[in-house]
Formats: C-alpha cells, sequence, structure tokens
C-alpha cells in the first residue's frame, strides 16, 4: 500500500512539473513580446498614464482631449505630447475618433529643454509648411497642449534652433515666449482697438456620444465685472452663441459669492446649480466648463463649490483629465 502511495505521489509530481515546462515553453518571453509590438508598427509601450493635449475637431475648434501617455519626467512627457500634434506622427495610431493633429506630416521634435518653467521645443523645418487657415491654430495646439503639463508655464517655439518670430504665411509677430494667454479659438466683440480683455470660456461639445470639452477665448472692450461673474453668466446664457457648443449650466443659477483664499476659489451659487432639489450633486460637465474656464483666467490650484454657503464639492485643478 505504502509503494502505491509513494508511486501515484511520483507520477502526480512529474505529471506537475511537465505542465509547468509546457506553459513556461508556451508563455512568450519579455524580448519576444516587445518584438511582436515593434513588428506591429507600435511605437510606444502605453501606461495607464492620460496626457492632456489640444487636437482639431471635427467643426475646426482646437479642442480639449486626451491620449495614452507615457509615465516619465517634465521633458520626455513634453516630447510625447509634441509627437501627439503631429500628422502621421508616432501616437497618430492612438488619437481619438473625431480629432486630427496639427502639425505638418514629417515634422520631427530635435530637442526640448526646460528652465524655470519655460519649455523650449526645437522642431523640424518642415514645421513651417502649414496651411495658412490653421497656421494660427496650430500655435494654440502647441501652447495649450504642453502647458497643460506640470511644471510647464510657457513655451518657446524653435525651428531648426532659431526662435519663431511670426507666423510662417501670414508673417503675423509671434511673442518669443508663449502661454495661454495668446488665446485660442479667438472671438472678437469689439468695437475699438482700445481698452480691449480678454477671457476664457470652456463649452462643451460632443462627437459620437463622447463629450469633451473646447476653449474660446473673447475679446471685448472694457469688461466691468470680474471674470469668473462673466464665466458664470457665459456659461449660463440660453442660447450659446457659438455653434455647435453647448453649456449644461441653468441659466437660472446665480453665482451670490465667491473669495479667494491663497491658491484656492471657493464659488458659491444657489441651488439651481444642482442636478435636482432632492440632491447635492452637481453635473460633472458643469464641474469641468467652470474648472477648467477657472485655470486658465485665474492662477489658483483649487475650486471649491458651495451652495447657500455649503461646501459640495472640490476640485484640484491639476487632477483634471
Amino acid at each position: 500500500m505504502m509503494l502505491k502511495k509513494m508511486s501515484i505521489r511520483k507520477i502526480t509530481v512529474a505529471t506537475l512539473a511537465l505542465f509547468a515546462l509546457v506553459l513556461l515553453y508556451l508563455m512568450p518571453s519579455t524580448e519576444d513580446f516587445n518584438t511582436k509590438l515593434s513588428n506591429d508598427d507600435i511605437e510606444y509601450i502605453y501606461t495607464n498614464t492620460q496626457e492632456v493635449i489640444y487636437l482639431l475637431d471635427s467643426n475646426d475648434y482646437v479642442a480639449r482631449t486626451t491620449i495614452k501617455g507615457c509615465d516619465c519626467d517634465t521633458l520626455e512627457t513634453a516630447k510625447d505630447v509634441a509627437e501627439g500634434l503631429i500628422i502621421d506622427g508616432a501616437k497618430s495610431n492612438i488619437i481619438p475618433n473625431g480629432f486630427r493633429s496639427l502639425i505638418p506630416s514629417g515634422t520631427e521634435v530635435l530637442n526640448v529643454s526646460l528652465e524655470n518653467k519655460i519649455l523650449t521645443i526645437n522642431f523640424s523645418k518642415e514645421l513651417l509648411d502649414i496651411n495658412q487657415e490653421y497656421e494660427d491654430k496650430m500655435i494654440e495646439s502647441i501652447i495649450y497642449s504642453l502647458t497643460s503639463i506640470d511644471g510647464i508655464d510657457k513655451v518657446i517655439l524653435q525651428v531648426e534652433g532659431e526662435i519663431l518670430s511670426k507666423l510662417p504665411n501670414s508673417g503675423r509677430t509671434l511673442p518669443t515666449s508663449l502661454d495661454k494667454s495668446y488665446g485660442i479659438n479667438k472671438n472678437y466683440d469689439l468695437v475699438t482697438t482700445q481698452n480691449i480683455d480678454s477671457y476664457t470660456v470652456y463649452y462643451v461639445s460632443e462627437f459620437n456620444d463622447n463629450k469633451y470639452y473646447v476653449p474660446v477665448t473673447k475679446y471685448v472692450n472694457n469688461q466691468k465685472q470680474d471674470k469668473i461673474k462673466v464665466i458664470i453668466d457665459e456659461l449660463s446664457t440660453s442660447p450659446i452663441y457659438e455653434t455647435n457648443l453647448m453649456s449644461y449650466l441653468n441659466n437660472n443659477v446665480s453665482l451670490i459669492d465667491y473669495t479667494m483664499e491663497e491658491n484656492a476659489l471657493k464659488l458659491n451659487f444657489n441651488d439651481a446649480i444642482l442636478t435636482d432639489s432632492t440632491s447635492n450633486k452637481i453635473l460633472e460637465e458643469v464641474i469641468y466648463t467652470i474648472s477648467l474656464s477657472i485655470e486658465d483666467n485665474y492662477n489658483v490650484k483649487e475650486v471649491s463649490f458651495l451652495v447657500n454657503n455649503e461646501e459640495i464639492y472640490k476640485n484640484s485643478l491639476k487632477t483634471l483629465e
């Protein structure tokens, strides 16, 4: 009986060992796996990291979306995002449906450097092949994409080592260093060239049932109200005077007051901002359009939403995707 048990045990051990060897044989090594990725023309091994990027949507707006990115430092992230802005670039296979890149095909990122939160990015000469219709939108796309990276506040654009001082076709002068004050999807409501103010408001757009956000910089004369009040008024106005753009902010919403504390902005609304009268919830689209608009117009890191002085939601701007 004992010999029989030992025989069974040996057979069992031998069978398990053989099974393990078969599994090891069938499983590809890391080298084999990476080779297969390369053979499929995949240039990157993507992580779960999401990178904010501004691309041209189907309505010719430069719009905010996200793509898979690298889990890397600021400089490598900047190069990675810039690759996503190039037509037929290394990341073209993960550009979301309904969007397209703006930097001309064949453009290369030659080098990047970062000092005092100012990124200098050097492109090859193909950047200058941009169609005149899209040259300003291309600059907007580059600025907004790269300054969305934590640690980058401004961008200096170079072509073959020389600072890009004017738009390639129109010849319009560009500042040496660029930030979001350059504007995006610009809208002019001016009666004079004197006393011009500007502010940026984010709206909602949609493609194939997928919502995303579109910033519009508006230029006006002698803006009397604080920007936050103007933003809330714009978003609660019905109808929106921008084609294919929406706001989910109820037109009965009122900003009662607001306070600035260090790097935080506290907004106190009436209860019309709530999804309904029975809940203490605010629509995500409302939170995002207001928060993104604040991020572009105020130097704050956090936004709190209050209803009749009671805090409902707190939003860290750097975690927005």
